[in-house]
């Protein structure tokens, strides 16, 4: 339903007044002893006041027009008297043509009696009603400043995410094609086909304009996948991954293109740069309200290079996405492991998605 505006519920409350004037007029016609009241007398009590309800709408435009504010306050306030004394000489004119037109004359105390005596109720009810008025138009502007600054933090976090996965696409991208030139070299074609359809098929999701933000596990883990299966070519027999994920985890809901720049920091700093390494083991498990992901290798470690692998591209957009998303909910460590190689680990805030990203 449409909400009605502050001068129209102020008109309408003016209602409740007249009606029980009507009836306090009757009541005191039917116990006090008094003459039969009648329908003239109960129209001339409650329409005095449904009076006022007619001149509504006239203070709240008056007061929209001339605000009452810190600024102006001094030099709007005799403008705002006049307004008051108006609207008491309407109201008392009004009423005088109502006690005509019910009575045939005029109401007690004459014209200027009826005036006097509408002075100071009348002034009251004017700045009641610029108050109503006033307040009910900061409410309003508070809240849509409020919607505003919501609606620009949420397409600001979209551009910001929307500029972090574009610096990686085009990382990813040569990374998997300098993979694949290595097949191209060897003549074996029908590899570098196969490799070049699965290279396709993740640059079709990637490049997806309506792609969500979040995705489940298990679609992130299918992407991971096929980025490990181009990366094998480069590496050959020695990258053998391995997955430590339970099932139940599989709906829960993680960024998408999470892990793949987790992965490929374990690769070109761990097994690129140390023969013997082979261990790449991408884990997952809950604790608590926490979904916990990690990425370990068994390369040279952080060492002294670990500014250099903590502020690479897939490491320092992966911490500016997850503070976009999640804010302080979500953090990123790098740490050296007991065997000499490093281990990146994410933690997320435990949630399930149930549509699967795909």
């Amino acid at each position: 339903m449409r909400r009605w505006p502050a001068w129209a519920l102020v008109s309408a409350a003016w209602i409740g007044p007249a009606t029980l004037a009507a009836l306090k007029e009757y009541a005191h016609g039917q116990l006090g002893g008094r003459d039969p009241v009648t329908w003239r007398d109960m129209v001339w009590e409650g329409g005095d006041w449904l009076i006022l309800s007619l001149l509504t709408p006239l203070v709240f435009l008056f007061a929209r027009r001339y605000p009452l504010t810190r600024e102006t306050l001094l030099r709007r306030l005799p403008i705002h008297l006049a307004a008051a004394l108006g609207l008491c000489v309407a109201w008392a004119g009004l009423g005088i043509v109502l006690s005509y037109a019910v009575h045939g004359g005029p109401p007690w105390g004459g014209p200027v009696g009826w005036l006097l005596m509408s002075l100071p109720f009348g002034v009251a009810v004017y700045f009641a009603m610029v108050g109503v008025e006033h307040a009910t138009r900061y409410f309003t502007e508070a809240r849509e400043r409020e919607t505003q600054a919501v609606r620009l933090e949420a397409q600001l976090a979209e551009a910001r995410l929307g500029a972090l996965r574009m610096q990686l696409q085009p990382h990813f991208l040569l990374n998997s094609l300098n993979a694949i030139t290595v097949i191209v070299r060897d003549h074996d074609t029908a590899t570098a086909t196969r490799m070049l359809e699965q290279l396709g098929d993740m640059l079709r999701r990637v490049m997806r304009s309506d792609r969500p933000q979040e995705v489940t596990l298990e679609a992130e883990l299918d992407f991971l996948r096929q980025y490990l299966a181009i990366e094998q070519v480069r590496f050959s027999d020695r990258l053998r991954p391995v997955f430590d994920v339970d099932a139940a985890l599989l709906p829960a809901a993680v960024p998408e293109f999470i892990l793949q720049p987790l992965v490929e920091n374990a690769l070109r700093h761990g097994l690129a740069r140390r023969v013997e390494a082979t261990l790449l083991r991408i884990t997952a498990r809950r604790e608590s309200e926490d979904l916990v992901l990690s990425v370990t290798d068994d390369g040279p470690g952080p060492g002294g290079g670990e500014a250099e692998r903590a502020e690479g591209v897939g490491l320092r957009n992966t911490r500016e996405r997850l503070a976009t998303l999640y804010g302080d909910r979500a953090s990123l460590s790098l740490a050296a492991t007991p065997a000499g190689g490093a281990i990146v680990t994410v933690r997320l805030p435990w949630r399930l998605l149930e549509a699967a990203g795909g």
